[in-house]
């Protein structure tokens, strides 16, 4: 998978996705993480990429000719003919883990990400190149970069070998068998810390026993914190 991420600040993206899993999948080769800056295609020697809205209003509006010929320049790298191109804004359809699934088995296996800053970005960008907006959430952010930190995050961990263990995933929330439930408990060593013990059941080495309590435990997590999910 290659993520290809239109930027006004790819220091953020190479530092964010140099560590932990992420980090050990794109010195592998599995992921690849390709900032692009938008300043790169400025439209004068001042590095300008933004402007006043047209119409008055507070802050300022990411500029269409430098997005659009930041795009065309990555466009010229990829070889499925029509990449998604998904555009990292509070409007968008709230991001979860069937699109996450759906992204990780897209065609090409490549996306283009392209983070917002200011006040927004001229509105033909969207009508031009963007075929998906996707938000994390109800809120506002300063930019679109920790939302694509995000998406990345949850796509690669989809991608085979990545996680090392297929059931590294398929048993979390959200996922598999598990698609409305949140997930159990876990406990490690050691079995008594400060008084508070490890369930029996999971001491016991009966499997069955064990898959069945985990189940229970999911289902009452999912009523106590997100009953939502079983309407």
């Amino acid at each position: 998978m290659i993520f290809h991420v239109l930027t006004l600040f790819p220091e953020m993206i190479c530092e964010a996705t140099s560590h932990s899993i992420l980090g050990r999948a794109i010195k592998a080769g599995t992921i690849q993480v390709k900032p692009v800056n938008i300043r790169d295609f400025a439209i004068n020697k001042h590095g300008q990429v933004d402007d006043a809205p047209y119409g008055g209003g507070a802050g300022m509006v990411l500029m269409a000719a430098p997005v659009f010929d930041a795009y065309e320049h990555v466009k010229k790298q990829i070889a499925a003919p029509n990449p998604p191109v998904i555009f990292l804004s509070p409007q968008g359809r709230v991001f979860s883990q069937p699109i996450a699934q759906a992204l990780s088995c897209c065609e090409g296996k490549e996306i283009i990400l392209l983070c917002g800053h200011y006040e927004g970005i001229d509105e033909r960008i969207i009508e031009e190149i963007v075929t998906d907006e996707i938000s994390i959430g109800d809120y506002v952010l300063t930019g679109g970069e920790p939302a694509a930190l995000v998406l990345m995050d949850a796509v690669s961990r989809l991608i085979p070998s990545v996680l090392g263990k297929e059931a590294s995933h398929q048993d979390e929330s959200f996922s598999g068998e598990n698609a409305n439930l949140l997930e159990y408990p876990h406990y490690t060593r050691p079995a008594d810390f400060r008084g508070r013990k490890v369930p029996d059941v999971l001491l016991s080495g009966h499997h069955a026993q064990i898959e069945k309590w985990r189940r229970e435990q999911s289902i009452k997590r999912t009523k106590q914190k997100r009953p939502e999910l079983l309407s």
